[in-house]
């Protein structure tokens, strides 16, 4: 959606369109794939509608004018049902999200990024497509797992000390428990889901 200026040169007019500036996910700089701002239109409907939902309220209104095809006085009586109260902010947050996706995936897809993101970052459930690794051997020690280890082994830290930083810090949540020990007990055929942050394994022993 461009806007046009008249520059005059003498006795010459010349008609320039403009481009709004498209800002990045950090709300501050122009999105760009070398800042870590943007939104890729090739990446998975799940990580697309994430990445929309991690802008702030003020920058959603301008992502509606630039990237969907809402019209500026529909955004407008949005932004007022949003100042009254009437719209809560998530909600048009959600249905932007939705329309982006779609753009570049299917509709079911984006519905089931929106189902997958409310049941992840909303609820605090579980991804559906955690991976699955095996136990290192080496995370092993005397009938327990060595938390620290397991973690920087499965790519979840990225170092031995690291992962003592994160566990100690309270990041580190195992089957739904916070995590502070350095060893956990080793069950032979257990599958154990480990989330760090933002990151999820499935560790099978």
């Amino acid at each position: 959606m461009g806007r046009e200026i008249q520059r005059d040169y003498g006795q010459q007019t010349q008609i320039v369109m403009t481009t709004p500036l498209l800002v990045g996910l950090d709300g501050a700089e122009k999105m760009s794939k070398s800042k870590g701002n943007y939104i890729g239109v090739t990446e998975p409907p799940e990580v697309m509608f994430c990445k929309v939902m991690q802008i702030n309220d003020e920058l959603m209104f301008s992502y509606y004018e630039l990237l969907t095809d809402m019209s500026v006085p529909d955004i407008g009586r949005m932004k007022a049902r949003i100042g009254s109260g009437e719209l809560p902010p998530m909600k048009a947050k959600i249905d932007l999200a939705k329309r982006i996706v779609m753009d570049f995936h299917s509709d079911a897809e984006a519905c089931a990024a929106e189902e997958e993101f409310t049941r992840v970052v909303r609820q605090g459930g579980a991804p559906s497509d955690i991976e699955t690794v095996p136990l290192p051997e080496d995370a092993r020690v005397d009938g327990f797992i060595a938390i620290d280890k397991l973690l920087a082994r499965i790519g979840l830290a990225e170092s031995v000390s690291d992962a003592g930083r994160k566990r100690k810090a309270g990041a580190v949540v195992i089957d739904g428990q916070k995590q502070l020990e350095p060893k956990y007990p080793l069950r032979p055929g257990a599958v154990h889901t480990i989330q760090v942050g933002k990151k999820w394994r499935r560790v099978a022993v």
